[in-house]
C-alpha cells in the first residue's frame, strides 16, 4: 500500500506537507519522500529508507533544506518515490499508489519501440513511478497520458504531480479502487489519501475526486481536465481493515463502520444461538477492537482488553517480509492482563484473517496465560483470492491464505470448484471448513462475517464495492 498528501499555497507549504504526509505513515513502512517547487529554487525531492525509523525523524531537518509554495510528499511501502522527471511534458515530480501486474510487458512494449531506457533497480526490475511516467509522456498532455497510463495498466494507479509552474495534477484510479480527496485552507488546497491529515492542517473538505477524474489545482482554484469514470470498484478493505478510524470514505468514517460492523456480526450470533456464556468480548489490536466493541455493544457481554500491545518502540509486524520477524514482533508486543484472563471465556473479534499465523500465537498466548475458552470472531468473511488490485495482503499465492489451504486439505485442487460452499456457514462444506480451523488453531468456536453483513455495515450499493478477496468477482 502506500499513501500521498500535497499541497499548493500562496506561501510556503512545507510544513503542511511534511505534517501531512506523516498521518500516511499507518500505510506503508518502507520508503518516505517529499518534493517541493519554489519558483527561485525549482524542483527539489529528498528520499529516505525509513524501514526501521518513522518518516518524522528522516524527515525532521527538511525545513532547513527544502522550501516551496507546493509540495508533495508519500510514504510508499513498494519504490522508492516521489521521482523527477524531465520530458516533452516538462519537468516534473510524481507519486503514485496501487499496483502494477502486467509491469513486465509494458516495460518490454515502450522499450520496443522507443529506443529509451529505464534505471534498471536491483534484479533488473523497473520503479512502477518511473513506469507510469513513462507512459504518461507518450502523450502531448497530462489528462491524456495519465488516461493512458491508467487504461494501460492492469492493477490500480492513483497519481499525484508536482509540476515545474507549481501546480499539482491529481488523479484518482479508474475504477475508484483507493480514495482521493481534496481539502480547502485559507491560502491554498491540498490533496490527500486519509481526510483527516488535512482536517487536522486546517483545511475543509472540498471534494473527493470520482473515479478516473483528472484535475489540476492551483493556489486559485481547482480545473478538472478528465471528467468522472461511470464505475466504482472502492476496496472494502478500507473500511475493515486498513483505513484510519477518523478517515471518511465516500462520505462513511472508518470507526462508525466498525461499529456497526461488529454489531452485525453479533446480531448473526445471537440469531445462530453461536456462543453464550462469554465473559468478556475483545478486540484483536488495533483494528479489529472497534469491531469488538460494536459486537460488545449489541451482545450485551462487556468489552474488556485481556492484553495490550506494546508500540512505542516495535514497527509494525504487518509490514516485514520475513515470517519469523512477523512472529517475534507479534510476540513481543503483547502484554497479557492476568485478570482478564486467568480462568475466562474471552471472544475476539479480528479485523480479518489471512494467514493466520499471528493469530495462532496470540491464541496460544492466551491459554498459556490461563484463558479457558477463545473464540474467534473475523469482521470479514472468509478470504479465498489474494488481492490483485492493491496487495495488500502480502500474499505471493492463494494457497498462503489460511482458508485456500485448509481446503486444499481437505479437497485438494477439486474444492477450489466450492469455493463459495465453503464461504457459507450454513453449507457442510462451510461447517467443515471452520471446524477444521478450529481444531488447527484451538479455537473453541469460530465465525465469519457475511458478505452481506459487510455490505449493510459499509452502507455504499454493492456494485460501488470491490470484494474480489471474498468472491472473486470483479
Amino acid at each position: 500500500m502506500g499513501g500521498f498528501f500535497g499541497a499548493v499555497g500562496k506561501s510556503d507549504v512545507i510544513l503542511d506537507v511534511f505534517y501531512g504526509t506523516d498521518y500516511h505513515s499507518h500505510l506503508g513502512t518502507r520508503r518516505g519522500g517529499l518534493a517541493a517547487y519554489d519558483p527561485q529554487i525549482g524542483l527539489q525531492r529528498e528520499i529516505h529508507n525509513i524501514e526501521n525509523s518513522p518518516f518524522r525523524t528522516k524527515f525532521e531537518h527538511v525545513f532547513e533544506e527544502m522550501k516551496g509554495t507546493s509540495a508533495i510528499g508519500c510514504i510508499s511501502d513498494t519504490d522508492p518515490q516521489p521521482l523527477l522527471i524531465r520530458s516533452n511534458l516538462g519537468t516534473y515530480a510524481i507519486a503514485i499508489i496501487g499496483i502494477i501486474n502486467n509491469a513486465e510487458e509494458l516495460t518490454d512494449q515502450f522499450l520496443s519501440f522507443s529506443g529509451g531506457h529505464f534505471d534498471a533497480m536491483t534484479g533488473g526490475k523497473v520503479n512502477s513511478t518511473e513506469l507510469v511516467a513513462a507512459l504518461i509522456n507518450q502523450k502531448s498532455s497530462f489528462a491524456a497520458g495519465i488516461q493512458f497510463a491508467q487504461k494501460s495498466i492492469e492493477g490500480t494507479a492513483s497519481i499525484l504531480i508536482l509540476r515545474d509552474n507549481g501546480n499539482l495534477i491529481a488523479a484518482r484510479d479508474r475504477l475508484g479502487r483507493l480514495p482521493v480527496l481534496i481539502g480547502k485552507g485559507q491560502e491554498g488546497y491540498c490533496v490527500s489519501f486519509e481526510s483527516f491529515a488535512y482536517m487536522k492542517l486546517d483545511y475543509a473538505d472540498e471534494r473527493e475526486l470520482e473515479p478516473g477524474v483528472v484535475v489540476e489545482i492551483s493556489a486559485g482554484g481547482i480545473t478538472q481536465l478528465v471528467p468522472p469514470g461511470e464505475e466504482m470498484r472502492i476496496c472494502s478493505f478500507l473500511w475493515t481493515y486498513y483505513g484510519y478510524p477518523t478517515s471518511n470514505y465516500e462520505g462513511i468514517n472508518v470507526e462508525v463502520m466498525r461499529y456497526r460492523n461488529g454489531e452485525i456480526l453479533a446480531r448473526q450470533d445471537i440469531e445462530s444461538g453461536a456462543v453464550q456464556d462469554i465473559d468478556y468480548v475483545s478486540g484483536v489490536p488495533d483494528s479489529g477492537t472497534p469491531h469488538a466493541i460494536g459486537y460488545a455493544n449489541r451482545s450485551g457481554t462487556p468489552f474488556a482488553r485481556p492484553f495490550i500491545k506494546y508500540t512505542p518502540t516495535w514497527p509494525r509486524s504487518f509490514t516485514s517480509d520475513q515470517q519469523k520477524e512477523r512472529k517475534k514482533i507479534a510476540k513481543m508486543k503483547q502484554i497479557p492482563v492476568h485478570e482478564l484472563i486467568q480462568g475466562k471465556k474471552l471472544l475476539f473479534v479480528d479485523d480479518s484473517i489471512v494467514r493466520g499465523t499471528q493469530l495462532r500465537e496470540t491464541v496460544e498466548f492466551l491459554y498459556d496465560n490461563g484463558a479457558e475458552e477463545v473464540h474467534m470472531r473475523s469482521a470479514c468473511p472468509p478470504i479465498m483470492y489474494g488481492c490483485k488490485y492493491l496487495n495488500f495482503s502480502r500474499s505471493t499465492s492463494d494457497l498462503e491464505l489460511i482458508t485456500r489451504a485448509t481446503i486444499m486439505e481437505l479437497e485438494g485442487e477439486e474444492g477450489f470448484r466450492y469455493l463459495e460452499e465453503y464461504a457459507d456457514n450454513t453449507t457442510e462444506r462451510g461447517k467443515k471448513l471452520r471446524q477444521t480451523i478450529c481444531d488447527k488453531f484451538h479455537f473453541a468456536s469460530l465465525e465469519f462475517q457475511s458478505l452481506e453483513g459487510l455490505i449493510e455495515a459499509i452502507s455504499l450499493d454493492r456494485c460501488k464495492l470491490c470484494t474480489y478477496c471474498w468472491n472473486g468477482k470483479e
